[in-house]
């Protein structure tokens, strides 16, 4: 609860502070635009969270974005129906965590090799199957981009603000991950795998399957991710797309309270993680500071996350052997 009273209050004092400074930075416009971007940006997140918990890393993140995103539109663009076309892409981005997972698994190859590896893949792979061209939805899938770019305007709403649709996505997946995280068996297995994988292994939980699962997991939502993210720009321009987005999906779940370490995880958290990169890049814009910090800002503020998780580790430990000694 620290860690979630922390983000919370981090992120309402850089919110109001960049409001303070610049206006803009509450009006309908921009609002809306933050929370997609935010809601977005959020479900990557929650993505690296599930291998985060188990000890583990994705580094290939924004790559699936890609991949999933360009066989999404190359797919819809050969006259693919919209349900066949979803549902191989959905079909790929399993394919993708079960092979991170056996690979990790079974051959016992170190996820940051594994992931790292895939980040090159399917990079080249979306290159290639795209011929490096920019592919389009254009008109004829206005209906499926309402997914990514549609409003809901609430009764008590006014001033032009509305609800994008990926709110709910985010809401929903949100609300799904903490319930399985927090209040199934499979979930307390997978804190408990990443506290100590021996321990868990000895009590009986098949730390493989959950790690595969994690996995799994991870590249869903990531698929899940690449298909907003194309539906929204109504474009793919496989040389860029999904650029770093592991970088933000990851500090943003260090931020919300997922240690590196495994065992440690927090869905409001990782949500208040992804507001507060995205409340940053929004400020960079607003208050004109160059582009180019852009990493240096959310390097320094993961590298910050990472110091006080462990400061808070090492009190932690100071306080209980304090406390036997007593």
């Amino acid at each position: 609860m620290r860690k979630i009273a922390g983000i919370l209050a981090l992120t309402v004092a850089v919110f109001v502070a960049t409001a303070a400074i610049q206006p803009n930075f509450v009006s309908a416009y921009n609002l809306q635009n933050l929370v997609r971007w935010t809601s977005l940006f959020g479900v990557l997140s929650l993505a690296a969270m599930f291998v985060i918990v188990t000890g583990g890393i994705d580094l290939s993140i924004g790559s699936v974005v890609c991949l999933v995103g360009c066989v999404l539109a190359w797919l819809l663009d050969r006259g693919w129906s919209t349900g066949a076309a979803l549902a191989a892409a959905a079909a790929l981005s399993v394919l993708i965590g079960l092979a991170h997972g056996l690979l990790i698994t079974r051959w016992s190859i170190q996820p940051f090799v594994v992931t790292l590896c895939g980040l090159l893949i399917y990079r080249g792979l979306a290159r290639w199957l795209t011929a490096d061209q920019t592919l389009g939805f254009g008109s004829a899938h206005d209906g499926l981009r309402r997914l990514a770019t549609g409003k809901v305007l609430l009764p008590f709403q006014s001033g032009g603000f509305a609800l994008p649709t990926p709110f709910f996505v985010l809401l929903f997946l949100a609300a799904a991950s903490a319930v399985v995280l927090h209040l199934t068996t499979g979930g307390r297995s997978l804190l408990a795998l990443g506290r100590n994988e021996e321990a868990a292994r000895f009590s009986g939980i098949r730390t493989h399957r959950l790690t595969v699962l994690a996995y799994v997991a991870c590249a869903a939502l990531s698929g899940l991710g690449g298909v907003l993210f194309a539906l929204d720009c109504n474009s793919v321009q496989p040389a860029s797309m999904g650029n770093f987005y592991e970088l933000y999906a990851i500090a943003a779940a260090v931020l919300g309270g997922c240690s590196l370490r495994g065992g440690e995880a927090s869905v409001l958290g990782t949500v208040l993680g992804a507001a507060v990169m995205r409340i940053l890049y929004n400020a960079i814009n607003l208050l004109q500071i160059p582009t180019q910090l852009e990493f240096a800002i959310i390097g320094t503020v993961l590298l910050l996350g990472v110091m006080a998780d462990e400061g808070v580790r090492r009190i932690g430990r100071r306080m209980a052997a304090r406390h036997q000694n007593a």
